[in-house]
């Protein structure tokens, strides 16, 4: 099942895409929460009522998917936690001394997040925006110490990240933080696909990065250093994991800073993530308002 969050005239509502057509959710289970966390915070049972609505919908709760403005799938999520050096490959190219032991995790914030066609914007204070094409999980009923072998458990579904990155801020100092979080430049989407509709821990999976058409970055999920049970069941060490939270799992070699010369965002520029089996997260770039 493929859901997403969309902007209507009365404000966010959840809707179910079924190829070219969405059911509004809101129309056709009025009795269903109206917002991704607490749909997600009914487990299995949640998103099955979802699905039978859904496939049971009259053409009064049907649209055009073409026709509707995308929202982040969770809009406000309680935590974005953000995976580096997650790939060997990319591990190398930032610093080979970088190997990681343990994953590495930082945050970002939900203000920063884009939806799918939405401008990833470069800030009027560095022309440095760089892309990183990431595959992100979506938790559906976390918990506190989960077990890495119950880890997968806790997925209620897949979609994409563009971690746009201000690479001069980022390198400021020891802490990512500040490159990571400017507005504007987390591109988030398109939708949330459940996880039967694609391979456990979606290992073995295609993930490539492209700006104007040209292949930048490409790997296989199953190169990922630490797997996504492991990366749940490390930050539940520290953190109560709840519906709606985010792990970005890290991005692949290729980034435009890495690359001679390198190759930054500008405006005009179109970045495509793809990921085999799930589909395309597309962003323009803009410059940021003076």
């Amino acid at each position: 099942m493929r859901l997403v969050t969309f902007l209507h005239a009365s404000g966010p509502r959840l809707g179910v895409r079924l190829g070219d057509v969405l059911v509004d959710l809101s129309l056709a289970a009025p009795d269903l929460p109206a917002d991704m966390k607490t749909l997600l915070s009914l487990g299995d049972a949640g998103l099955q009522a979802a699905r039978d609505a859904a496939q049971a919908a009259g053409p009064e709760a049907q649209c055009r998917f073409s026709s509707v403005r995308l929202l982040p799938p969770v809009p406000n999520p309680d935590k974005i936690l953000c995976v580096g050096l997650n790939y060997v490959d990319h591990a190398i190219e930032v610093d080979p001394r970088m190997l990681p032991e343990h994953p590495v995790f930082f945050g970002r914030y939900a203000a920063t997040l884009i939806a799918h066609d939405q401008p990833l914007i470069r800030p009027v204070v560095s022309q440095k925006l760089d892309y990183e094409g990431e595959v992100a999980v979506v938790i559906g009923i976390g918990g506190r110490n989960i077990p890495r072998d119950c880890a997968l458990a806790s997925v209620a579904g897949f979609a994409l990240f563009n971690e746009g990155t201000i690479r001069d801020y980022q390198f400021r100092g020891s802490q990512w933080f500040l490159g990571k979080n400017f507005e504007g430049t987390g591109a988030f989407g398109p939708e949330l696909c459940t996880i039967d509709e694609l391979p456990p821990g979606g290992k073995g999976l295609r993930l490539t990065t492209a700006v104007n058409g040209e292949i930048m970055q490409e790997a296989c999920t199953s190169d990922m250093l630490f797997g996504i049970d492991a990366l749940i069941a490390t930050a539940s060490e520290a953190m109560t994991l709840v519906p709606g939270d985010v792990i970005v799992t890290g991005t692949p070699s290729g980034v435009g800073f890495a690359r001679i010369p390198p190759r930054f965002l500008r405006p005009g520029d179109m970045v495509e993530v793809e990921l085999e089996g799930y589909g395309i997260l597309r962003n323009p770039v803009i410059d940021a308002a003076s």
